[in-house]
């Protein structure tokens, strides 16, 4: 372990160094990493961003696009040759056929490269041809960035952690009522362990269905050519005094640290580490849907990924982070065109409060943060109506598996954050009265015409905070 530290904080020295002194001679590179919470739309923000980066009349808050700087833009193949390529024409056709449909949503790490040919600005710009920016996207699951809180905490503590919530969260009485007659000092039963770890990804599986955040370890939602592996193969268990070494309870305890150690490590180290901006999707209607304990999970999950972006508290960030640091981040609360845009401003607040206590910490560390709302793709249209002796404003699209369409209106987020926050943090059951609904949209038929991306909702703000200082 020590040995690979060092060799990694070496080479990570050696590329940074090679990195400054070979710069001014090569194109500029931003790595984009894009990664979200369960169903916040990462593979339909990826689509929509090349399709607007590519055909660009629905970009004019993104500076670089609106202004003519950007020349031309265009795929290229990308640069790691082990990553599997993201599937930007296949998800595009899905997004604009006929009868359109939501592409598969992120089981793997992916990558894009998008080169941009930029003519620069101001005065320089008179005296120099155009320069090439490669722009490389790289998709994750957010579960997997959620894992990275697990390097501080030792087996007891996460298993505490766990068992504390699980209560009442979908599944979890079910695990809890599993884990009633096992006895953690008792000698390890491999079908005993398998099945009390299928009842916990159970439990998860149905935790993230209900619109909770913080689902760790990832890998057990997404477990790709690991499952029914014995480092995906492990569950909490209560406390235990001094147990043995060939109980039940040490023997979880060495496979949480596998994971650590063989799943979560590398990640970062070979994908994460490498990032320069990063965006954060996070479905918040779909949480405020699911109740004051999906809220409050989704305000601590929001916490526990900041502190990815902030090396210096935690030894190992330190190490994965020497030359590289990524310095902005953004929070988007997606599926805006759900909302008419009288309630934009409240969703923005609400997703800005859900970040205070961590994106305090990270500006003070200096990574600058934002959060706004967004719809990479707009799936409804806005309409007026009378409802209870007053008008108010719906937004009306194609039903998802259906063949119609309806008007919705999701009812009144409060103007003040706090008054979801509040009952949220007090651990309330429901809102107190107030109900808040959601509905699936399914894509709506797109006529495109020369020149244009699909329709969005500050897709183009959201690309200026991003990329707008670096192009």
């Amino acid at each position: 372990m020590v040995i690979t530290t060092l060799a990694d904080g070496i080479s990570r020295r050696v590329g940074a160094v090679a990195d400054t002194i070979t710069a001014p001679f090569t194109d500029q590179v931003i790595r984009l990493g894009v990664t979200g919470l369960s169903r916040a739309g990462k593979t339909v923000f990826i689509t929509s961003l090349v399709a607007n980066l590519l055909n660009r009349g629905r970009m004019p808050q993104f500076r670089a696009a609106a202004s003519g700087q950007i020349q031309t833009a265009y795929l290229q193949p990308q640069p790691d040759d082990t990553i599997a390529r993201f599937d930007y024409e296949n998800h595009l056709a899905a997004l604009t056929a006929t009868r359109p449909h939501w592409p598969q949503g992120t089981r793997r790490v992916s990558e894009l490269r998008l080169s941009l040919k930029i003519q620069p600005s101001g005065l320089m710009g008179t005296f120099q041809g155009p320069r090439t920016v490669h722009l490389d996207i790289v998709d994750y699951p957010g579960e997997w960035l959620l894992d990275l809180s697990l390097m501080d905490k030792d087996f007891a503590t996460w298993s505490g952690e766990v068992l504390s919530r699980i209560a009442g969260r979908p599944g979890g009485a079910a695990y809890l009522g599993a884990l009633e007659g096992v006895d953690p000092a008792a000698a390890l039963d491999e079908p005993h362990a398998q099945a009390l770890a299928a009842t916990f990804t159970d439990h998860l599986t149905s935790a993230r269905e209900a619109g909770f955040s913080d689902c760790t370890p990832g890998r057990f939602l997404l477990p790709g050519d690991l499952e029914g592996s014995p480092v995906l193969t492990f569950a909490p268990l209560g406390p235990i005094d001094k147990p043995g070494r060939k109980s039940l309870w040490r023997e979880f305890e060495r496979r949480y640290e596998s994971y650590k150690r063989n799943v979560v490590r590398p990640f970062f180290r070979d994908h994460f580490a490498k990032l320069d901006r990063q965006i954060v999707l996070v479905d918040v209607l779909g949480a405020i849907h699911g109740g004051p304990q999906a809220v409050e999970d989704m305000r601590r999950a929001m916490g526990d990924i900041l502190q990815a972006f902030r090396p210096g508290r935690n030894a190992f960030l330190t190490r994965l982070f020497q030359g590289r640091r990524i310095d902005k981040i953004l929070f988007a609360a997606t599926k805006a065109d759900h909302l008419h845009h009288e309630q934009h401003p409240q969703l923005t607040a609400i997703t800005q409060a859900l970040l205070r206590d961590a994106k305090d910490r990270a500006d003070f560390s200096g990574a600058q943060t934002q959060a706004m709302s967004i719809a990479a793709l707009r799936t409804t249209v806005e309409e007026r109506r009378a409802h209870g002796g007053a008008e108010i404003g719906v937004v009306r699209g194609q039903l998802l598996g259906a063949d119609r369409q309806a008007a919705f209106y999701p009812g009144a987020l409060p103007v003040d954050p706090a008054h979801l926050l509040g009952p949220a943090r007090a651990g309330a059951d429901d809102w107190l009265g107030a109900d808040y609904e959601i509905m699936s949209f399914a894509p709506a038929p797109l006529t495109l015409k020369p020149g244009e991306g699909p329709p969005h909702i500050r897709l183009d703000k959201a690309a200026q905070f991003l990329l707008g200082d670096l192009l």
